[in-house]
């Protein structure tokens, strides 16, 4: 029996775009190191440990995003209970779009995401260090 679904992840993606600023990866390395701003990276542990990690971002896994950001959920956490303009990235930057998306519906505003996601950055030489578990 075949799936038949009425949005795939490119149209979903697409419309994310519509409500999250997709910055490019040009725009997130003059972003990087400013107050204010935390780049928030909602890959997997696993891509972290083997590519490593865009220097001073706050891993947070994508699952985990809106029980952490909600501050009347018990797993709630202090950085993002602070006014942050929040960068997230994932390795591509497809799930980074619907994480955006999903934060914003929940009332956050200023969110970006980065287009390419880590893939981008690495290509166009932004720093990365080895990932050390917090």
């Amino acid at each position: 029996m075949a799936v038949n679904i009425t949005k795939g992840i490119y149209q979903l993606v697409e419309e994310a775009n519509q409500v999250v600023e997709e910055i490019s990866v040009e725009q997130a390395q003059a972003l990087h190191g400013q107050e204010g701003i935390q780049f928030v990276d909602i890959r997997d542990v696993r891509e972290l440990q083997r590519d490593g990690v865009i220097p001073g971002a706050y891993h947070c896994p994508r699952g985990m995003l809106e029980f952490w950001i909600d501050p009347e959920s018990p797993y709630a956490k202090e950085i993002f209970q602070q006014d942050l303009t929040l960068v997230l990235y994932c390795g591509g930057g497809l799930r980074s779009a619907l994480a955006g998306r999903a934060i914003t519906e929940m009332g956050l505003e200023g969110v970006k995401h980065i287009h390419g996601g880590f893939a981008a950055w690495r290509k166009a030489d932004g720093p990365i260090e080895e990932y050390k578990k917090a």
